[in-house]
């Protein structure tokens, strides 16, 4: 099967842009399907570092075709910043390498100021957005006033579909938060100007797919955020407004489910989240500093899109059970297992307690998981450093030890390990 689905098996962060990129090498395409500008990949390229938001991974592959699925919420000008900023690296960001289906949603700045002032009228209730208008702009598509990307084609029905667009949401931001409206003569003519260089990259995209699958190419897709951010499956409320999960891919491209041959899983091997809302297996103080980092390089766990600081803990089998259950996982990536290098014991969340009750299955009713505790199963650490190690059998005997245990309560195969940030830092287990 000529489809693979590369899903965030966790609260996203887990390292998709660097599988991606790693996989994006056996692949013809790359297409994003969900989310928005508020998903940070980084990808490691020997001393370069490539922090992209909204442009799939594989861009970085001069062979490979990448599109912005249907799925995908679009702000104009991050995607031109982006490509600029690619280009001036020497990225070829051109019509034939980069398209922009035309069923895409675009992001404007109404919805960005409307996703402020939401945020400020929750106070202490707030979700923890990325305030880059995301939620706002799917809210706008499925109440089916949003603005689709195919307007890019007409930077005049555009403009008029902008105006109007902005004095709508003028009247709520000034009579509902008493926000300052915005200039909608503007923002129309800066989006005119916009559609003027993004018109060429707009194609069809569940037709353009259809087309390269049945030619046979491979297509690689590729989510923002994680299981746990899910609309349906996450931890609502605190969580995205589109679905990360591998249901997300066929509708986020416009694809069928015959299409898909494996699926599979990032995570870390621990736990992380940005953002409000329960996290069991949490850890504060001394350990949480070493699992964090201190920010000084993009491997420690500060956002790729906002720079706030990870809430971390230890791994919870029980979030991956779920993952792989929602997603139909084929596969697991575990990412960032050099981190626990140096550590005398390792605990693992097999279980929840509550109320005298043992849980083995993840609860997205926050009020349940919010009295969970977890239960740990301790397996033993190592102290040798890894970075440099290629081959799952060159591993100390308790880093392969942790990673056989993760596999076999999970009942999939681990197939990626990462042990380090750069494209090199990789084994590939079973292709020894």
């Amino acid at each position: 099967m000529p489809l693979n689905i590369v899903i965030g098996a966790q609260w996203g962060d887990e390292g998709k842009g660097r599988i991606t990129d790693l996989l994006a090498a056996q692949a013809d395409i790359v297409a994003r399907y969900s989310g928005g500008d508020n998903a940070g990949h980084t990808v490691t390229i020997g001393s370069e570092v490539f922090k992209l938001h909204l442009i799939p991974s594989g861009i970085i592959h001069p062979a490979v075709t990448c599109l912005i699925g249907n799925g995908v919420v679009v702000n104009p000008r991050v995607m031109l910043q982006e490509m600029d900023a690619l280009a001036a690296r020497g990225v070829n960001v051109t019509p034939a390498c980069l398209k922009l289906s035309e069923n895409a949603h675009l992001i404007t700045p109404a919805h960005i100021a409307l996703d402020k002032a939401v945020e400020q009228e929750r106070g202490g209730d707030a979700i923890g957005t990325t305030l880059r208008g995301i939620g706002p702009a799917y809210t706008d598509k499925v109440s089916r006033v949003g603005l689709r990307a195919g307007l890019l084609a007409d930077p005049e029905a555009l403009a008029e579909a902008i105006y109007a667009h902005v004095a709508m949401h003028n009247k709520t931001l000034r009579q509902i938060y008493g926000a300052e409206p915005l200039d909608a003569t503007a923002v129309a003519a800066e989006y005119a100007a916009y559609a003027q260089r993004l018109a060429p990259y707009l194609v069809d995209g569940s037709v353009w797919l259809d087309e390269a699958l049945r030619n046979g190419r491979t297509v690689l897709a590729e989510g923002a955020q994680g299981t746990l951010l899910d609309i349906d499956h996450g931890t609502y409320p605190f969580v995205t407004s589109s679905s990360p999960t591998a249901g997300g891919a066929l509708t986020g491209l416009g694809v069928g489910p015959r299409e898909v041959g494996q699926v599979l899983g990032v995570a870390k091997v621990f736990t992380s989240r940005v953002g409000s809302g329960p996290f069991p297996t949490e850890l504060t103080g001394e350990m949480a500093m070493r699992l964090r980092g201190t920010g000084a390089n993009p491997w420690d766990e500060y956002g790729t899109t906002t720079g706030r600081p990870r809430r971390v803990g230890w791994l919870d089998l029980l979030i991956l059970r779920h993952a792989r259950r929602v997603n139909g996982l084929t596969h697991l990536a575990l990412t960032k297992l050099d981190i626990l290098s140096g550590l005398p014991e390792l605990p693992v969340c097999v279980a929840y307690e509550v109320n005298g009750r043992r849980l083995e299955q993840f609860p997205t009713d926050l009020r349940l998981l919010a009295r969970c505790r977890p239960i740990f199963h301790t397996l033993p650490g190592w102290s040798e450093e890894i970075t440099h190690v290629r081959r799952f059998a060159d591993l100390p005997a308790n880093a392969q030890g942790y990673v056989t245990f993760i596999a076999a309560q999970l009942g999939i195969p681990v197939s990626i390990i990462s042990v380090g940030p750069a494209r090199a830092q990789t084994i590939w287990v079973g292709e020894e």
